[in-house]
């Protein structure tokens, strides 16, 4: 049986996480969404430094899909739309805490004596 090329192909678990995960984008919204709760997509993008509407759009976009996130329209003028981190997003939370622990450790290395 051939495989459609839009199936994805995975050599190692690594591989299939970051396939999900895997991009500075993403990872930093669920950062943002594990760490702050619940955001609405100005609130996500004041706190994304550097991210761009149409890429935030994309990778929420992305994450929704692979049913990590999770977006809550409310029916309102203007409308009110809030994401948040799935119940499967939230087995995400011990990567994101590891990587955050990583990354203060080696902030902290990198500071000169």
């Amino acid at each position: 049986m051939t495989k459609l090329s839009s199936e994805p192909t995975h050599g190692c678990p690594v591989e299939a996480t970051l396939e999900v995960i895997g991009g500075k984008w993403k990872v930093l919204i669920l950062y943002h969404l594990s760490t702050n709760g619940t955001h609405r997509f100005a609130e996500l993008r004041r706190r994304i430094t550097g991210v761009s509407e149409r890429m935030l759009t994309q990778q929420l976009r992305e994450l929704e899909r692979a049913g990590i996130v999770q977006r809550q329209v409310f029916p309102e003028v203007p409308v009110k739309v809030e994401y948040s981190l799935s119940h499967y997003g939230t087995t995400l939370q011990p990567i994101l805490d590891v990587m955050s622990d990583w990354g203060s450790n080696h902030l902290n290395r990198s500071k000169p004596s």
